[in-house]
């Protein structure tokens, strides 16, 4: 008698296995386009420092940088469903190159005002694109894992580029912009001779209870997406004050500015070592509870904040809201592939893009004004949005399951018709051979009969 024993999957299978080739290849040009990414950090040490630039008059130009980010979002997610995704992503990048040789040389203010506008429309001009290939490549259960991994290369470049930005600095800004635009441009490379294009075409049908015309206009009359946005913009909101207000009150507190890298350094670990383990568990669980629940820990990571003090203290509110982020990660971006249809998925990453800069630029504008009246009063307003955010999420959870569900049908009965319709022409072809073949056949005994009585004749 003979067993046989199945094994599950190794380890590393379960976390990296599955994914095709493609993903891959965007999954490096992130990686390599995020450890290029240092002009953007060190921008206002450039505009104080090499441009000479006042701190108010540096403030205004990198809010004229937020404000391209802002357009940036819906004309990418436009163009990648109009033109393609593969197409806008590339173009991006090489925009993005251009825009950083032009603005690593310019030395007028009205020149290098015009180019951080640009820089703000191009630098992130690859996200709607890149976020609609992943919901074209990837299966519904395996894109929360997908994203995840997008998330940790993030991540690991950012960590990478934090500390080569300073040497690149110290060494010369003209390295620093010229190895931004080298990465970028390595990138859209990548993406364009290894990723094909996956837009897909008109026949794409909306799922049940989704939009069914085309445009913005149908995405702003979906209302679940529009409470989706309003809820990311408040969860961004609170996110962003690590890197607006968390400084400003760290050393209104009397910590040097090196004492801030040091306790972000704990998000950065945390989420290289710890992202990876959990991604593939959580995205198995219910999207809008998990992002609720990582909300709520993040609100309250920041609101620990008003009870803390010291490096030490500071590192562990940190800890904690990273926790919060490594449970969110994957998950966002599952819930807009969820949301979109098809053939607006570019568009709908456009919108959750457009959520995201906004709560970004509003971030210190609120964050700053809270903390003129003390940290007292900051915190426990931020961790209040957080919570706000994660009842909205809960608010939400049920409609978000049907769509998601109605989402899966509509595939499993696309999958299912391309099936019937491949082995319709499989059988068709056979039946066709078949027939050739039998009167090949009959023709040939027929010849040979009239070959024989010929020779009896003769």
């Amino acid at each position: 008698m003979t067993s046989t024993t199945l094994t599950g999957p190794s380890f590393l299978q379960s976390k990296i296995g599955g994914l095709p080739r493609a993903f891959w290849a965007l999954w490096t040009g992130t990686l390599v386009n995020r450890v290029g990414m240092m002009v953007e950090p060190f921008i206002g040490v450039y505009l104080t420092q090499a441009r000479g630039m006042s701190l108010a008059a540096a403030g205004a130009v990198m809010t004229l940088f937020g404000a391209g980010s802002l357009v940036s979002q819906p004309l990418a997610g436009w163009l990648a469903d109009r033109f393609g995704r593969r197409v806008t992503l590339t173009g991006g990048m090489v925009a993005t190159a251009a825009t950083m040789g032009a603005l690593g040389a310019a030395a007028s203010l009205p020149a290098i005002v015009a180019l951080m506008f640009v820089l703000g429309v191009t630098i992130d001009a690859y996200r709607p694109a890149s976020n609609a290939l992943v919901a074209d490549l990837i299966a519904p259960e395996d894109r929360p894992r997908a994203y995840g991994l997008l998330f940790w290369a993030l991540n690991l470049g950012f960590a990478v580029a934090m500390v080569a930005g300073g040497w690149f600095a110290e060494a010369g800004y003209g390295w620093m912009f010229a190895f931004n635009a080298t990465t970028s441009v390595l990138f859209g490379l990548l993406v364009w001779r290894a990723v094909p294009e996956t837009r897909p075409g008109p026949q794409a049908r909306p799922a049940p209870g989704g939009p069914a015309g085309g445009g913005y206009r149908a995405v702003l009359a979906d209302r679940l997406m529009l409470a989706y946005t309003v809820i990311t913009v408040l969860s961004t909101l609170v996110y962003a004050q690590a890197f607006t207000t968390l400084p400003l009150a760290m050393t209104g507190a009397g910590l040097s500015p090196s004492a801030y890298g040091l306790v972000m350094a704990v998000n950065g670990v945390l989420i290289v070592l710890v992202q990876p383990l959990t991604g593939g568990w959580i995205g198995r669980r219910d999207h809008s509870t998990v992002l609720a629940i990582g909300c709520a820990v993040i609100g309250g990571g920041f609101a620990l904040n008003a009870v803390v003090s010291g490096v030490a203290g500071y590192a562990a509110a940190v800890a904690v809201w990273t926790l919060g982020e490594i449970v969110t990660a994957g998950v966002p971006g599952a819930i807009v592939a969820a949301l979109a249809p098809a053939h607006l998925r570019g568009r709908y990453s456009g919108m959750y893009g457009f959520a995201w800069s906004a709560g970004t630029m509003l971030a210190p504008l609120l964050g700053t004004r809270l903390l003129a009246a003390g940290p007292a009063v900051l915190w426990p307003v931020v961790g209040a949005i957080g919570l706000a955010a994660a009842a909205g999420l809960l608010a939400i959870g049920p409609a978000l399951r049907r769509r998601a569900r109605a989402a899966a049908e509509t595939a499993e009965t696309a999958e299912t018709a391309e099936t019937r319709e491949t082995t319709g022409t499989a059988e068709t072809t056979g039946t066709a051979e078949t027939t050739g073949t039998t009167a090949t056949t009959a023709a040939g005994t027929g010849a040979a009969a009239e070959t024989g009585a010929a020779e009896a004749a003769r």
